[in-house]
């Protein structure tokens, strides 16, 4: 199974490649992209979704469709969507929101269990 670590360094890769054309520009990038992030929160959308952080921007989209929910990447947020449209990465992001949704389940059912013995 595909984790969000394996899908930051996806995304990295595939920003830098795409840039890599442009004078100069692979070396800057490889810095920046180091601390790309990717991550759902449950509390903040119900709906099954993914956020992106590069640098200080941070954007929300969704799973079915990469439609943006919230917050910008600037220039960026374009290889997110092209990224996105590659063979497997909207299967991997989908197979993460349900692992998230069973962590959280299960994680409600144990806090629900120790309540009642308590």
């Amino acid at each position: 199974m595909a984790t969000f670590k394996d899908l930051e360094d996806s995304l990295k890769t595939y920003m830098i490649q795409e840039q890599s054309d442009a004078h100069n520009v692979r070396t800057a990038n490889v810095a920046k992209y180091n601390n790309i992030k990717m991550w759902v929160d449950m509390a903040k959308y119900q709906q099954p979704h993914f956020f992106v952080r590069i640098s200080i921007s941070e954007a929300a989209f969704t799973i079915n469709d990469c439609t943006k929910l919230t917050g910008g990447l600037g220039y960026e947020e374009r290889f997110v969507y092209k990224w996105f449209g590659r063979i497997g990465n909207k299967d991997k992001l989908k197979e993460l929101w349900t692992t998230a949704q069973l962590e959280r389940k299960d994680s409600s059912e144990n806090n629900e269990s120790n309540q009642n013995e308590g």
